[in-house]
């Protein structure tokens, strides 16, 4: 579906003397899972607020789903899911009391049937009248996620949706994401897992408020253009020190039982290696370098000022 839902051009937003969004140009496609990536305070939810007209830009342009994101915010946000990182219903409400509550808000007609039509979709029908502070994180998560959905949005915002919830409740919400995706539902998530960020259609990579990478995941490593190897061995510990500067060696990272190391100079990362000399309990290998190699990168290239 190559329909853009949001197309913007230059976006700049402070707040005093912070500069956290800094020319922000970016485009989504109907029905695609954008995610944003990048450390705490990189400007990734200030981004998306301003994205879908719930934040006004300093500066910039654009659309979201055909409206102007300064001159018709009302509109967008008649056509926008919000879900917050923290849980934001009522906790001494019911399942479906919350759910009604929300409708109502909504002005919305016919609010049983759509109410049990959320409730049934979401799976939550055995819960309806279950006090939503009694339920557990993913459980409070499907609820958020079904008043999102309430008003029927062309486009979801997902704040870190999966923070706190177990890995069964992440892949039962990763399902639905990709279900209400095939329906032409755009959604724009904000999370700090690898393999969610890889689940995505394409990634913004953010930090310090600039964007300093974007693509599908595949195509984010390969710009990067980041030789990686594996070692793995009975002692890393004492690895680790004698790499650490060495030329070539940008990040040493731990992987379970192996050390990643990585570096954009290969030729003088694999002279490092070579001339090491470790024992014959060590076994160094040229592996392909993944996206947490590639972001580990940029957070610490952002950090110390180098170019990306």
């Amino acid at each position: 579906m190559n329909e853009l839902v949001i197309d913007v051009h230059g976006l700049n937003k402070s707040f005093g003397d912070k500069h956290v969004v800094r020319d922000l140009t970016l485009a989504v496609r109907r029905g695609e899972i954008y995610g944003f990536l990048g450390p705490n305070g990189s400007g990734k939810t200030t981004s998306i607020r301003m994205l879908c007209g719930l934040l006004t830009p300093d500066s910039g342009s654009g659309t979201c789903l055909g409206h102007d994101i300064i001159g018709e915010t009302a509109a967008i946000k008649r056509e926008v899911g919000y879900m917050t990182q923290r849980f934001s219903l009522w906790e001494d409400l019911t399942i479906r009391e919350n759910l009604d509550f929300v409708a109502r808000m909504y002005g919305m007609r016919d609010r049983k049937r759509v109410v049990a039509e959320a409730i049934e979709a979401l799976g939550l029908a055995d819960r309806r009248e279950q006090l939503a502070g009694e339920l557990s994180g993913g459980w409070k998560q499907r609820l958020a996620l079904a008043a999102c959905l309430l008003h029927d949005p062309r486009l979801l915002l997902l704040d870190e949706p999966t923070a706190g919830v177990d890995p069964q409740a992440r892949r039962d919400f990763w399902g639905e994401i990709y279900r209400l995706a095939a329906r032409g539902i755009s959604v724009l998530v904000s999370t700090h897992y690898m393999d969610e960020a890889e689940r995505c259609h394409r990634l913004a990579y953010l930090s310090d408020g600039r964007l300093l990478a974007t693509g599908t995941a595949r195509e984010v490593v390969a710009q990067q253009n980041l030789a990686a190897w594996s070692i793995s061995g009975p002692e890393l510990v004492p690895v680790v020190d004698r790499l650490r500067g060495r030329p070539g060696v940008e990040h040493i990272t731990p992987f379970g039982t192996t050390l990643h190391v990585t570096g954009h100079d290969a030729a003088a990362l694999e002279r490092t290696i070579a001339g090491l000399a470790l024992g014959p309990e060590y076994r160094w290998q040229r592996i392909d370098a993944g996206l947490e190699d590639v972001f580990i990168g940029l957070m610490d290239g952002a950090r110390n000022g180098r170019p990306q």
